[in-house]
């Protein structure tokens, strides 16, 4: 018997696969303004990939992770963007199913995923990412039926002006930029999409994470506390919990405290 949510599952994740393809595309040459036009090419012997060899997922393993023209080694974080891409397309399809809320969760994911290595890599969000998100975020916002536009213009208020004010109050006491302004546009897309009541949620896990994990950096890199660590994959991470299962306990949480709204 054909089972039409395994076919869609299964599409999401060959989608998500293509797309984090692309996504590692843009990692490699927008921190440096390059065009993300032409095809790819090794970083050693400068030979352009042909298209059989870059098939994603697979290619890396067929050719053990060389190029085949020169042997060279290709970082194993080509096929870990790819299938992190996939799987996550594949669990929010497969979670919402087909709509155009789930459209633009799609989206949102590819922005998150693509963000995240970038922050990681050179601790910049890219303007082109978390502005575009914001827009597309408040379009969708006024077209989207499932959605309310007042609640997602809330949502970047809230999401940007409340991590802007953590960040401000941060610098007078330390005199220390702790939080770039790309964090803050990054959770005033998230506020955009998810509205703000997953505010809260999303800034108090990524923190609690975030300082878990820095805590670990810190006491193992040479510059102790001044080790500096990106916020935003964190950000990420909080909304990818809060869409992939938590949604629920943000709501319960925020009509904890104010249950008239």
């Amino acid at each position: 018997m054909f089972d039409l949510g395994l076919f869609t599952t299964g599409m999401g994740f060959l989608l998500g696969a293509i797309l984090g393809s692309f996504a590692n595309v843009l990692i490699c040459r927008m921190p440096d303004n390059k065009t993300i036009m032409g095809r790819s090419r090794c970083r050693s012997c400068n030979q352009v990939i042909p298209w059989h060899n870059n098939i994603p997922l697979f290619s890396f393993f067929l050719l053990q992770g060389k190029c085949s023209f020169c042997q060279a080694k290709f970082s194993f974080r080509y096929p870990l963007v790819e299938f992190l891409m996939a799987g996550l397309f594949a669990l929010i399809i497969n979670q919402y199913g087909i709509s155009w809320l789930t459209l633009e969760y799609l989206i949102l994911i590819f922005g998150l995923v693509t963000a995240s290595f970038i922050d990681y890599d050179h601790m910049i969000l890219p303007d082109e990412i978390t502005l575009g998100g914001i827009v597309i975020g408040l379009v969708g916002a006024a077209l989207n039926p499932e959605r309310n536009f007042t609640e997602a213009l809330l949502g970047v208020l809230f999401g940007g002006g409340s991590l802007w004010l953590v960040a401000y109050i941060y610098f007078i006491f330390t005199g220390r930029e702790g939080l770039g302004g790309g964090d803050i546009k990054l959770l005033a897309w998230l506020g955009a999409l998810l509205g703000w009541k997953a505010i809260p949620f999303i800034i108090l896990s990524s923190s609690v994470i975030g300082s878990v994990v820095g805590l670990i950096v810190t006491k193992k890199g040479e510059n102790g506390l001044k080790t500096m660590i990106p916020f935003g994959p964190f950000l990420a991470l909080g909304a990818l919990l809060y869409l992939l299962g938590l949604k629920s306990l943000s709501i319960w949480y925020i009509q904890l405290f104010f249950p008239e709204i």
